[in-house]
């Protein structure tokens, strides 16, 4: 009898655990697209500002702390290696949290699908809005 009384009180653990990480998972999740909100439209503005040939207003999407770190120069020949004319789609991946910033890896795709460039970015909020913080070319 006391093995049927503990396989009963371990299985009703287990179903109380695997419920606390399904709560403990979606309340994250939640927390993560509630938190997030306003990043893709500064992608959005970032590559249209860049694309319309609008480099100081595309600068002036990233944080003080990035500008402090690359000047408008360095972050000109950075664009310039990167080259994005040969890039057309952009395919967002899993956003992750650390350390209140949001990590985004992009991938920006060619017309022809042959070749792909995936980007990190890192994105800050400041003053209710979002700043992009670091760009890495991954």
């Amino acid at each position: 009898m006391d093995g049927a009384l503990v396989k009963e009180i371990g299985f009703k653990a287990l179903l109380v655990g695997a419920g606390g990480l399904v709560v403990f998972w979606t309340f994250n999740a939640i927390k993560l697209v509630i938190g997030a909100r306003g990043i893709n439209p500064l992608v959005k503005k970032f590559f249209n500002q860049i694309a319309e040939g609008r480099i100081d207003a595309a600068y002036l999407l990233t944080s003080k702390n990035y500008r402090q770190h690359v000047s408008r120069q360095d972050f000109l020949k950075f664009l310039a290696g990167l080259q994005l004319n040969r890039y057309r789609n952009l395919k967002s991946g899993r956003p992750r949290i650390e350390d209140k910033q949001i990590i985004l890896t992009l991938k920006l795709k060619s017309e022809d699908k042959q070749s792909e460039l995936p980007l990190d970015f890192t994105f800050k909020k400041i003053e209710e809005s979002w700043k992009i913080d670091r760009i890495v070319k991954v």
